[in-house]
């Protein structure tokens, strides 16, 4: 990677947590755990930014990393928000995609398309900060 990107991973299962934080800082990324949407929730609060949001949907309760990606949405810049869950359903999987999050994935995640999804979306993000960069100096300029 050219960039160094970071991501939020929120988890409230411990070993899930370390071992996808372990696969993305080998992968170059600057990881952030948090252990509860409570806590992630916290972290925005207090100005915490990533590029990537990676929130679990079930943890303190049902469907929390709801909540998590609303709050990771509403950041400025906006993160690549994932969810990742063991548990979906038709409606927390409708309410994830009426939200817009980027990915949603089940559990047991396939490491490798995870990766590649994100490099993907964080590509088309790239490349289009750099037509609107463009743009703006072209405005600037004429």
């Amino acid at each position: 990677m050219s960039n160094v990107y970071t991501i939020l991973l929120v988890d409230d299962e411990i070993n899930v947590a370390r071992t996808l934080q372990m696969v993305f800082e080998a992968e170059g990324y600057v990881v952030s755990v948090a252990y509860s949407a409570k806590q992630a929730l916290a972290m925005f609060t207090g100005g915490f930014r990533a590029d990537i949001v990676i929130t679990d949907l079930n943890m303190e309760k049902d469907d929390i990393g709801l909540d998590v990606a609303r709050a990771a949405q509403e950041l400025s810049p906006r993160p690549i928000v994932v969810i990742c869950t063991g548990y979906a359903n038709v409606e927390n999987s409708t309410l994830a995609l009426e939200m817009r999050v980027d990915y949603l994935v089940t559990k047991p995640v396939d490491l490798d398309d995870l990766k590649s999804a994100l490099l993907t979306m964080l590509a088309r993000r790239g490349n289009r900060r750099a037509k609107v960069t463009k743009r703006m100096g072209a405005n600037a300029n004429g």
